[in-house]
């Protein structure tokens, strides 16, 4: 048993609403790892032109997403070129406009406030319609409530709703994450995650221990 190829583009049989993301993606500022998905009932494979706002390549920002995350319909990632200058009295960027407006500016001013790269790392949920802003890195294990902002870093294994997102309780003990971060089960080979399913998706860990042990 070795599961669905992460190669596949709809993992459901008839099913278009669902993609493995990685397999739509075409820009090489966007990477995502194996296994994540993207679930919307009309625009499922056209994620980096809906999902991905503001994503400019003179930026230089990249969008991370890794292994096993599930991101539900309207989850919007604002890159950094959303950022307007804010150093002078006027945040209206006159200078895109070209035409004259945009002599003596200087465009350095916008890498300067950037916040760099977003980074999603491994099993994240997002619920639907979430938002994240420029620069955060939302931890593995993580939960992102649905309509939720995020402006700033995502713990490891904490559930974030609201606007501002905030933490309203970590999934598990601080020992229990440490752990679960050490054994990383994202990263094992895929044989391995098939014949571990249920100690990965129970909430054992001397069995998810054990299952670290199987080299095959």
């Amino acid at each position: 048993m070795h599961g669905p190829s992460p190669d596949t583009l709809r993992p459901f049989r008839d099913e278009p609403h669902t993609v493995f993301l990685k397999n739509v993606i075409t820009r090489p500022n966007i990477e995502v790892g194996d296994y994540t998905y993207y679930n919307d009932a009309a625009h499922a494979a056209e994620f980096e032109d809906r999902n991905v706002r503001y994503h400019f390549d003179f930026n230089g920002d990249k969008l991370k997403i890794g292994k096993f995350c599930a991101i539900a319909q309207g989850t919007t990632f604002i890159m950094n070129g959303a950022n307007h200058a804010m150093s002078g009295f006027s945040t209206y960027p006159f200078s895109i406009f070209e035409n004259g407006w945009e002599r003596d500016f200087d465009f350095s001013v916008f890498h300067e406030e950037a916040r760099g790269d977003t980074i999603v790392e491994h099993d994240v949920w997002f619920g639907t319609n979430a938002t994240i802003l420029p620069g955060v890195t939302v931890c593995s294990g993580a939960i992102i409530g649905a309509h939720t902002v995020v402006g700033s870093d995502v713990p490891p294994y904490s559930i974030v709703v609201g606007n501002p997102g905030r933490v309203i309780r970590m999934r598990f003990d601080e020992a229990t994450i440490e752990r679960l971060l050490e054994i990383a089960w994202w990263n094992w080979p895929v044989d391995r995650i098939s014949r571990h399913l249920n100690a990965i998706r129970g909430a054992d860990l001397a069995l998810l221990e054990q299952a670290s042990c199987d080299h095959g």
